[in-house]
């Protein structure tokens, strides 16, 4: 666990969290070069056995880990995790608030014994009248005004991934390295941080609340939305594909029109300012989706490659797995699940050095490490003495 040249080698991370928020954090931990021990019960993480949409939970926000198996109802195994948070720097938890007192894991009693632990709870809500609430991603996507946001009003629509839970585990990750910095710099105490999943959403959404704020205008949602460019569509081409287009600059309108035979509406003086183009959107994009139905998506995305335009193949997850630039080496890294199958997931969306992140993580069995644990930490409590002379 030593060598990695990564910038978090060294820091020690006992995690106890399962689904997807608390995970995340430790992952991403472990790719920075964290050392990420996740403890789990006997029966294992729950999400070790999902199915469907959740049937990649748990290989890939628990990749780059080993596997700790205690049972906190057991006198030693409690001692065996004490023992652990006084080796390690970082504790993740994200059980419902009260679970981990009556395992000895309360707040305080962490504070006592381990003052230096920095332990980061991922629930879900921060401190006030919804502290008690339990939380899903769909719950504070709704919540929020996301899904309103996302859908309309009428008919809310989630978002298509975790994506609160992982932006949580993003959050833990802050608000952890801006603890470590703190300790570096002479900081001998630990700290308390709390992740909340609705307030990440509410994050999120903070663009249409200070609309609303600043202009007393309920903001629109997505699909019902005011367009702020002239271009900023999808439209169907010759092979039945469909493709975005979002010509968003003076430059770009120009060589679009240009390029795309539209002299018509470069020339057109009642089309001079960006205002007068969204003001005409209504003859304009008819006739634009009437030209781009003649080009196929191949020829149509280099043309607008070339002409520095924004675009984009309407994808499904599965294509990115034959998109050239994914398929650029390191793009993606190739990863080992718990029983030894190998699978290919998205660097960490960071280079580090020139490098990419994540390459050979492997998912531990569980309870993989438990032997080697106890013995590293038996070692830590009873340390070897040389035989007197």
């Amino acid at each position: 666990m030593t060598g990695s040249g990564l910038p978090l080698e060294g820091v020690r991370v006992v995690e106890m969290t399962h689904m997807v928020m608390g995970p995340t954090c430790g992952m991403i931990l472990a790719q920075l070069g964290a050392e990420v021990m996740k403890v789990e019960p006997p029966a294992g993480d729950k999400t070790r056995a999902l199915g469907g949409m959740g049937t990649s939970f748990f290989p890939l926000f628990n990749r780059g880990k080993r596997s700790i198996v205690l049972d906190l109802a057991r006198p030693e195994d409690r001692e065996t995790m004490h023992r652990l948070l006084e080796s390690a720097d970082v504790f993740l938890e994200n059980f419902r608030d009260g679970l981990l007192e009556k395992q000895g894991l309360g707040a305080e009693e962490l504070r006592k014994k381990h003052p230096h632990l920095i332990v980061t709870g991922h629930k879900g809500f921060l401190s006030g009248p919804y502290e008690h609430r339990p939380a899903l991603d769909e719950v504070v996507q709704m919540m929020s005004g996301l899904a309103a946001m996302t859908g309309t009003r009428d008919k809310p629509q989630r978002v298509g991934s975790s994506a609160n839970d992982i932006m949580g585990g993003m959050f833990g990750v802050i608000a952890i390295l801006a603890a470590l910095y703190q300790k570096r710099g002479g900081h001998t105490a630990g700290a308390d941080i709390r992740i909340g999943l609705f307030e990440n959403c509410l994050f999120l959404v903070a663009q249409h609340m200070v609309e609303y704020e600043m202009t007393g205008r309920k903001p629109r949602s997505m699909p019902e939305r005011e367009h702020a460019w002239p271009i900023y569509d999808i439209f169907d081409t010759a092979g039945d594909e469909r493709i975005f287009i979002g010509v968003v600059t003076e430059g770009h309108w120009q060589s679009f029109c240009r390029e795309f035979d539209l002299r018509e509406f470069a020339e057109d003086p009642t089309l001079r300012s960006t205002t007068d183009r969204i003001m005409a959107r209504d003859r304009i994009i008819p006739r634009v989706a009437e030209v781009i139905r003649t080009w196929n998506v191949a020829d149509l995305s280099a043309k607008l490659d070339a002409l520095n335009i924004c675009f984009s193949p309407i994808n499904r997850p599965e294509d990115l797995l034959n998109d050239p630039h994914v398929l650029r080496p390191g793009g993606l890294v190739n990863n080992v699940t718990a029983d030894g199958k190998p699978f290919r997931v998205p660097a960490l969306p960071v280079e580090w050095n020139g490098s990419n992140i994540g390459e050979g993580l492997k998912v531990a069995p569980l309870g993989a490490d438990t032997e080697d644990v106890r013995a590293e930490l038996e070692r830590q409590h009873y340390p070897s003495t040389p035989d007197a002379a």
